[in-house]
């Protein structure tokens, strides 16, 4: 028999054996200072595109304000317990119904997590009799969800109709036999492309299948939408949508989640829901800050006008520059490039360094062998020249890519990592 842990000792996983040259810059990087549009990493200013603080509120004054006024009131405890035993306030309630009203569902309920609260929205959905038709390109919380699921599961093409109709149509025979039902999971915005789910045409397909839709919203809530309610308003379906759900680790700029649908669907989950269930209720600063946040997104459109003056001015004027950034239809500005990892590294250190800019560097497994992804993520607190310096040098950067010179210097790289 082997021992467990041998298979560790033996193999660090694709990521994890880069650990020794990138941890500390290229992932777990520490960066320091307000959350803003430019913070400190390692000792300099860096521009940063990196953070998920779409509409600025993590250092909006009102919302700084009442977080801080939050926490003198309730501590970081109250309430203690979890929701069905101890911990529901009528200040949950509130929240839960104000959302609910945001995105135009009957009934909503709030959550500790995103990561949890949509993998346990998965389970909780289905059982071994029914089919779960998702995208291939799924986040890893919804394929983790997907995991759980002791049935029969097929998943389609990104975004592709053709296989969204077959797999569907595979999931309605299986589901005929067993006598369970088919249930269909896209994003609204998938977080790494910046594409919007194609929810319009997935719901039209609902007059030929036999399915229900929920939709993993996290990009998508707060950012798209004439009132900011997400990808499925943008799209014109919001009320096609079975269960929606979103994160508040995005535009609210905090912790937690909500599930929206029909009260009965939303009374069902809420009791049978593992995670929640069994999980500490989300403290009252949270809540309450919460309430702040979604208080200035239903008041007012300007952040989110801001947001979009940003991202569009960046997302042109990559493309005018001659960069790749794909099919986004988001606020999510993906640049694409090709080289290899450790060409990838010299090309990071090189923004960080030289140019100080700071953005995720995304390389295989996540995306192709050969292939960079610089993943940007414009926010309503970004200026008009964090934008010129950094399409200064993207083009800077390309040029080393090009000519060489970052291949020559991911040698070194290479040469340390066989010692």
């Amino acid at each position: 028999m082997k021992d467990l842990f041998a298979k560790i000792y033996r193999d660090k996983g694709p990521l994890g054996k880069w650990a020794d040259q990138a941890e500390g810059y290229f992932v777990f990087p520490k960066l320091e200072g307000q959350i803003s549009n430019r913070m400190q990493f390692q000792g300099r200013e860096v521009i940063t595109w990196s953070i998920n603080d779409y509409l600025g509120l993590a250092n909006n004054p009102e919302v700084r304000k009442a977080d801080e006024e939050a926490v003198k009131k309730w501590g970081s405890a109250y309430p203690m317990g979890a929701r069905m035993m101890s911990g529901h306030t009528s200040l949950h309630e509130q929240l839960q119904e104000e959302l609910a009203d945001f995105v135009s569902k009957e009934s909503a309920y709030v959550l500790n997590f995103g990561y949890q609260g949509i993998l346990s929205t998965i389970d909780a959905l289905v059982s071994k009799d029914d089919v779960i038709v998702y995208d291939v390109d799924a986040h890893a919380c919804i394929i983790d969800g997907v995991r759980l699921h002791i049935g029969k599961r097929f998943t389609y093409k990104h975004n592709d109709l053709d296989s969204i109709e077959l797999n569907l149509a595979r999931a309605e025979k299986i589901a005929e036999q067993t006598g369970g039902g088919v249930l269909l999971i896209s994003e609204g915005v998938f977080g790494m492309r910046g594409e919007q789910g194609k929810l319009k045409e997935i719901v039209e397909l609902k007059q030929k299948y036999n399915f229900r839709l929920l939709v993993d919203d996290a990009h998508g809530f707060g950012t798209l939408g004439k009132t900011g309610a997400g990808a499925g308003e943008e799209q014109g379906v919001q009320d096609d949508i079975d269960v929606y759900f979103a994160t508040f680790a995005k535009s609210m700029a905090s912790t937690g989640a909500f599930i929206a649908a029909d009260k009965e669907i939303i009374d069902y989950l809420k009791y049978n829901l593992r995670s929640q269930m069994f999980a500490k209720s989300l403290q009252m600063s949270l809540v309450e800050g919460a309430l702040k946040r979604l208080e200035l997104m239903r008041n007012s459109t300007a952040f989110k006008d801001k947001l979009w003056e940003n991202v569009n001015a960046l997302q042109n004027g990559l493309k005018e520059n001659g960069f790749d950034i794909g099919t986004t239809t988001s606020c999510v500005t993906p640049v694409y490039l090709k080289g290899s990892i450790p060409e990838a590294m010299a090309l990071v250190k090189d923004l960080r360094e030289n140019h100080g800019i700071f953005c995720s560097i995304v390389v295989y497994p996540v995306i192709p062998k050969g292939l960079i992804l610089l993943r940007m993520i414009p926010t309503a607190t970004h200026t008009m020249e964090d934008i010129d310096l950094t399409l200064k040098a993207f083009s800077a950067i390309r040029e080393r890519l090009e000519n060489g010179t970052y291949k020559k210097l991911s040698q070194a790289i290479m040469e340390e990592m066989d010692k």
